[in-house]
């Protein structure tokens, strides 16, 4: 039997991450033969990934890249089973080390086909298996090119998001990295109202409001203020008739009230202010662009990117665990 010497086991150990154990293993299985342990353990990998293909990956680390002149990004979810693999410095460094990779790739295919020390990135994901006893996968792979990307990875690596501004100008940085911090808090599906499929959007008017009217029979019967109950949930719902009847209603509730004339033109704006914001629930909810802005919920999203003058935001992403 070959000697097996602790150099040979540390430099095994350093080149795939396995235990000490399972190197020394390997090496006594494979004669000594430093490749031949490689594949050992390689196969080790394939047996425990085989075994645990049906498990959920749902815990991991999310990690958002940016390249060196801002222009791509990319955002890639390393799952794995447990919190506490999620949470461990090498499994943290493994997802880093694989987004800084994803860069150069356009979609999750051609990345997971790239060379990885020697091997593709799926068969560093199975061997990775082997190593850890979890199922490791990429649960999530996005990219993000403009003139300027920004990024922002949440605490704890649960979520990591992209913004794509049309241009780099002075204070794009902050401006991205703010927007994507917007992005991983307010969970915005959509950039923006007019991305909506008029079709998803009467099916959720619909629903909501029912949910607000069996929500008020409940109230009503405790004796509690009922919700109000919009007609409209979208900007894109708000046509120029709409908005003129919502402006004549508004005017008869101020003649009703006994208002003067004269200062209808002050009280108006702030009554059809109002009546947008109450129509606008599911923009609030999920267009990035129509969201308030979490540093100043007296403006909008899109009215803080206007502070870089004539910059827009073309795309972003976000991912997440689970």
């Amino acid at each position: 039997m070959a000697e097996i010497k602790a150099a040979d086991v540390m430099k095994l150990r350093k080149a795939t991450g396995s235990g000490m154990m399972d190197c020394k293993k390997a090496l006594v299985e494979a004669g000594g033969d430093f490749d031949k342990a490689i594949e050992v353990l390689r196969k080790k990998g394939q047996k425990v990934a085989a075994k645990r293909a049906d498990r959920d990956s749902s815990e991991g680390a999310a990690i958002a890249k940016v390249n060196g002149d801002n222009t791509v990004g990319v955002s890639i979810v390393l799952g794995c089973e447990t919190d506490f693999v999620g949470k461990n410095d090498d499994f943290v460094n493994l997802a880093k080390s694989l987004a800084e990779q994803a860069l150069n790739y356009s979609n999750k295919e051609d990345f997971l086909a790239s060379d990885f020390g020697g091997i593709t990135v799926a068969e560093k994901l199975i061997e990775q298996t082997g190593v850890i006893g979890e199922k490791i996968d990429i649960n999530d792979f996005t990219r993000v090119e403009a003139p300027f990307v920004g990024s922002y990875i949440h605490v704890g690596n649960k979520i990591a998001s992209l913004v794509g501004l049309s241009a780099n100008v002075e204070g794009a940085d902050v401006v991205a990295k703010d927007l994507a911090m917007q992005a991983a808090s307010m969970g915005a599906t959509s950039l923006s109202y007019k991305d909506f499929d008029p079709a998803y959007v009467a099916a959720e008017t619909e629903a909501r409001i029912a949910v607000i009217e069996k929500d008020n029979i409940e109230l009503g019967r405790l004796g509690k203020t009922l919700k109000n109950v919009p007609e409209y949930i979208s900007m894109s719902q708000l046509t120029e008739e709409v908005l003129a009847a919502a402006e004549e209603a508004a005017k008869a509730e101020l003649k009703a009230e006994g208002k003067p004339e004269k200062i209808w033109d002050r009280i108006l704006p702030g009554k059809m202010e109002r009546f947008v914001s109450d129509n606008t629930t599911l923009d609030k909810e999920q267009c990035l662009l129509d969201q308030n802005f979490i540093k100043d919920e007296k403006k909008t999203v899109a009215q803080y990117v206007q502070t870089l003058g004539d910059v827009s935001v073309v795309n972003f992403s976000r991912v997440s665990l689970g």
